[in-house]
């Protein structure tokens, strides 16, 4: 689709994940309009390299957790602030937020009690089906389209009368599974037998925080049992110096990344990951790389969740195949001999290997519809909208032409 004239997007996220699925978006929105589009927004380094000049800092805002977020309250409601005067002055054809929703959501409630009606559109569901299905009818009276990345989610927000489109996960068209095993071994100087391990601690700094000193111990238990090898540690500039300072004194003279490239490449060398969990397990499975997933919150956040949850375990692969495969030891079971464990296993068992392999392969077609990437889909549902407002056409028209 092409616009006949410049099309304006304010684009709003709060932590890594979501600004590289804005930087893809950016990208998309220019190949849709043929280069006649205009950003503005909070992302971070994927999204500045398409052009965007944040307004906020993303390390400010990238904070999970009910406890966590407490402290930084005040600085995050003035951010809330400044960011809806920004929209109010520009006055964008559409405002997409991404993922976020302590953030964005904040940013939508209040455009929309000043009286304000732009096209307000939000990118990533929040888990209504895992916690909190309340969250669904919320959104239904600020939004006006949500765009998900997984199969099973719009029927949650259409029960509720928020039209919502299936978009597909940017996984897809990330690249995870395109590394170069031989050069990245050939860069860090690492033998075609030398044993490898990535290891990815998260892209916040309280999870970052909170997982390192596990994670390190975790990788100390299997230098006693397993024997000498390598740790790959991709990281992103927000969290990057604690992680370059921290991983200094683990075993297996770990190499610090980043960047996506390198990242992949690190994987197709890798015999096995440990990760934080969250979106980079979809990673993994596009890589093939058989995974450990660990996670802690803050105590009392743990507690929350444990009385709220709907769910019992939270990694996408799991949750795409209805079934435990991967090994998820989150909260109390994080340990550093759990972890330990359970990659021994996965570095040793040729059948445990492969049946992760053959799980993750179904996860992904799972995920695939169509040929046309997640990020193209999402720009023409988001041209469709803008458009139909141009024109002046009632919401449901629009509606009706995206599904």
């Amino acid at each position: 689709m092409s616009a006949a004239a410049t099309t304006f997007i304010f684009i709003v996220t709060g932590e890594p994940s979501g600004d590289a699925l804005g930087g893809a978006l950016i990208a998309a929105l220019r190949e849709r309009t043929e280069g006649r589009l205009r950003v503005a927004g909070i992302g971070g380094e994927r999204m500045r390299e398409q052009g965007l000049e944040s307004l906020v800092p993303l390390a400010e805002l990238a904070i999970m957790g009910v406890v966590e977020v407490l402290p930084r309250a005040p600085v995050i409601f003035r951010h809330v602030r400044e960011t809806v005067n920004a929209i109010r002055t520009l006055r964008p054809d559409a405002v997409v937020t991404i993922d976020s929703s302590g953030f964005s959501w904040r940013v939508a409630q209040r455009l929309r009690r000043y009286g304000e009606t732009p096209l307000l559109i939000h990118y990533v569901a929040p888990m209504v089906w895992a916690w909190r299905a309340g969250r669904a009818r919320r959104m239904a009276r600020w939004y006006d389209h949500l765009m998900t990345l997984l199969p099973f989610e719009p029927p949650y927000f259409e029960r509720v009368g928020l039209s919502c489109g299936y978009v597909g996960h940017p996984v897809l068209e990330s690249g995870a599974g395109r590394g170069d095993a031989s050069r990245f071994r050939a860069v860090h100087g690492l033998g075609a037998g030398d044993l490898l391990i990535t290891v990815l601690p998260g892209s916040r700094g309280g999870e970052v925080r909170r997982l390192l000193p596990i994670f390190g111990s975790a990788l100390r238990e299997l230098d006693r049992t397993l024997g000498p090898f390598r740790v790959a540690v991709p990281t992103v500039a927000t969290v990057a110096r604690a992680v370059a300072e921290t991983v200094r004194l683990w075993p297996g003279r770990p190499i610090v990344i980043e960047g996506p490239e390198e990242k992949y490449d690190a994987f197709a060398a890798s015999r096995v990951a440990l990760a934080a969990s969250g979106s980079v397990a979809l990673e993994l499975a596009l890589a093939r790389l058989p995974m450990v997933v660990g996670y802690r919150l803050n105590p009392l956040t743990e507690a929350f969740l444990a009385r709220v949850l709907k769910i019992r375990q939270v990694n996408l692969v799991n949750l795409l195949l209805e079934r435990s495969l991967v090994c998820e030891l989150l909260g109390p079971n994080c340990t550093p001999q759990r972890l330990a464990a359970s990659l021994a296993e996965l570095i040793g068992d040729e059948r445990v290997r492969a049946a992760h392999r053959q799980g993750y392969d179904e996860a992904v077609r799972r995920l695939e519809g169509g040929g046309q990437s997640p990020s193209l889909r999402a720009a023409d549902q988001i041209l469709e909208l803008v458009a139909a407002r141009r024109c002046g056409s009632p919401p449901s028209t629009a509606r009706r032409n995206l599904q």
